[in-house]
């Protein structure tokens, strides 16, 4: 049986393991989300999937909601919705930003009280606070690779992710090509 988890041990995830993971894979989300050509918003693998724009919303609004369930101690279910000047990929990379620097100036000034602080899901589960900063990247980095995968039959190209892509080597050697 394990031991509760402790204030300081809270403190030392947040500041020292999942604010600097959800930062960096946060620029690599809104980049994979930002190459979505806007005129290929409807473009779906399957029937049953998801279009790139509903992918790409699901990916903010579910990190949004993971975060702020860390922010306030409990979720809020309600839908979020898009809002209407939400039209484009630009313009939801820019909304994903200011909700995510939003949410993360706020996670920075949590207590370890407040981030060991169970937490309910859904009925399914209850675990600290802080541990569903680890359930807000996995989701966000899951659904992030579906999206990746939109990306070339969309005619875009696919940026870097961890480490280069193809197309983000291209890029490289072109940009070298004209210094040379």
């Amino acid at each position: 049986m394990s031991q509760p988890i402790q204030a300081d041990q809270g403190s030392f995830l947040l500041h020292s393991v999942f604010l600097p993971v959800l930062e960096r894979e946060h620029r690599t989300t809104r980049a994979v989300i930002e190459a979505v050509p806007t005129s290929k918003w409807d473009y779906r693998c399957d029937a049953n999937s998801r279009t790139a724009l509903e992918l790409a919303w699901h990916i903010v609004a579910a990190e949004k909601r993971f975060l702020e369930g860390v922010l306030n101690g409990q979720f809020n279910f309600d839908p979020i919705h898009r809002p209407d000047s939400v039209q484009t990929s630009a313009d939801i990379g820019r909304w994903y930003e200011e909700m995510f620097q939003s949410v993360f100036a706020r996670l920075q000034k949590l207590s370890g009280e407040q981030l060991t602080k169970a937490v309910d899901f859904r009925g399914m589960f209850q675990q600290p606070a802080v541990m569903y900063c680890q359930l807000a990247l996995n989701h966000s980095i899951h659904h992030r690779g579906q999206l990746s995968t939109y990306l070339r039959p969309c005619g875009a190209k696919v940026p870097a992710i961890y480490g280069e892509s193809y197309d983000s080597a291209e890029a490289r050697k072109a940009q070298h090509a004209k210094t040379a």
